[in-house]
């Protein structure tokens, strides 16, 4: 029995160690940082990136020399039989006879090497793979900035249901308490019974409104474990709070930042995508012009009836091939100006949609900055509002208690002060997601 107990509390000291081991702690720019690196959108952006890069190499190789070896072996299990006129083999005049004209096994080793002189779809190709490796590098960055924008959103999420968790905890605890003082006044005859049933409801509520956030702060973690992208039960630890994030997001100043919308990432996937178009054009015209390759060609033969092709005295005949080749396109009954014509029309409309992307962009800019400015004003708002809804909540208790108020007014009171409490932690979320937002759309990410 002792010896269970040693093993019961050795496992649960293991347990112990391990899962502090597991549990991570991270400020917002560590977190930022770690989901950078981890974040599984993130990943395959930069795996987008190294493909990239291949298919680069694969584009410029078509046009370097190509060597290809091959052997060739035949065995004849069933000889094809010629049949000619007898008489070229001297014999009768007018009958016909089956010849067997082949060896019943053969062996064919050659070796070709190849070179594509010119190729115009070759050249385009090469303008497309720069192209397309930076519309995976522009890729990357718009998912990272995507990225860092879910990490804060996420980030701010958890601090807002932990600040919560704290604000109803001690209003449960301040109403357990206002109810037991109540009920007890009740039950001496100096109250009426609608006072204790006003604050049972305002409890109610509040107890409600714990269990419902309980329950969310568990989604928000697994929320952020998400996008950091580890497990998410991991156990996460934040070290930053919501009050000194909403400081650190505080500057009006940004808002006067100079910016360029040719600089924004959105501006400049656009951009790929009208190039890319260009491409396809120059890519259809070029199908009109010739092409030129060259080759060498080499090998030996050997036949045989039975298989001596290994013996050292088996014979090879060699045999060996210059070429060129040219082909010049002729008449394509309107197949290539056809596709050169859906090329330029698809260009047309990549121009536009670059014209598009531009007034979207400012559009959004602007409307980032004034819900930016917005929330910090709201800020200040909310954060005088809950000092003047304490302030009216702590007078109307002192009231109610000394007997010149009623319960209806306290609960009214406790009402506006709750409202006002999480009014003013969603408007520190505001200014925290609201500035990330602004520097995700111009690009402005340290």
């Amino acid at each position: 029995m002792k010896n269970k107990l040693i093993l019961i509390f050795s496992l649960l000291i293991s347990f112990a160690i391990f899962s502090q081991e597991n549990k991570q702690s991270f400020s917002l720019q560590e977190a930022i940082d770690y989901a950078l690196e981890n974040n599984r959108t993130s990943k395959n952006a930069s795996r987008d990136i190294d493909a990239a890069y291949k298919q680069k190499w694969e584009t410029i190789a078509t046009g370097l020399p190509q060597l290809n070896a091959g052997i060739d072996y035949q065995d004849f299990i069933k000889q094809q039989i010629q049949v000619i006129p007898a008489d070229a083999f001297g014999g009768p005049k007018g009958e016909l006879a089956a010849i067997e004209f082949s060896v019943k096994q053969n062996v064919n080793a050659s070796a070709t090497l190849s070179q594509l002189i010119f190729d115009g779809s070759y050249l385009v190709g090469l303008q497309s793979a720069k192209v397309f490796l930076e519309i995976s590098k522009n890729a990357k960055i718009k998912t990272d900035l995507e990225v860092r924008k879910a990490v804060i959103n996420a980030y701010g999420n958890v601090l807002l249901v932990e600040e919560s968790l704290k604000i109803l905890e001690r209003n449960k605890t301040a109403l357990e308490k206002n109810v037991d003082e109540i009920t007890k006044i009740f039950e001496n005859g100096l109250e009426e019974e609608e006072s204790v049933e006003q604050l049972k409801i305002t409890l109610s509520g509040v107890k409600s409104s714990l269990n419902n956030t309980r329950r969310l702060k568990k989604v928000a973690y697994q929320m952020l474990n998400m996008n950091l992208g580890i497990d998410i039960e991991n156990p996460t630890v934040l070290t930053d709070n919501l009050e000194i994030l909403t400081a650190q997001n505080l500057n009006l100043n940004f808002l006067n930042t100079p910016f360029s919308i040719e600089n924004t990432i959105d501006y400049r996937i656009a951009e790929n995508d009208r190039t890319s178009k260009e491409l396809l054009v120059k890519l259809e015209k070029s199908k009109a012009l010739p092409t030129m390759s060259t080759f060498l060609s080499g090998g030996y033969l050997s036949y045989s009836d039975n298989f001596d092709f290994l013996n050292t005295d088996q014979k090879y005949y060699g045999f060996g091939v210059f070429g060129i080749n040219l082909k010049i396109p002729v008449f394509s009954s309107g197949l290539r100006s056809a596709s050169t014509q859906r090329a330029k029309i698809n260009l047309e409309k990549a121009k536009d949609d670059l014209t598009e992307t531009e007034q979207r962009l400012k559009l959004q800019i602007e409307t980032a900055k004034s819900d930016y400015q917005f929330s910090i004003e709201e800020y200040a708002n909310k954060k005088e509002n809950l000092n003047l809804a304490e302030r009216i909540e702590q007078k109307n208790q002192t009231k109610f208690f000394e007997g010149i108020g009623s319960s209806f007014e306290l609960r009214q009171a406790q009402i506006q002060l709750y409202t006002a409490q999480q009014e003013f932690l969603q408007a520190m979320l505001d200014v925290i997601n609201n500035k990330a937002a602004l520097e995700t759309i111009i690009n402005e990410v340290d």
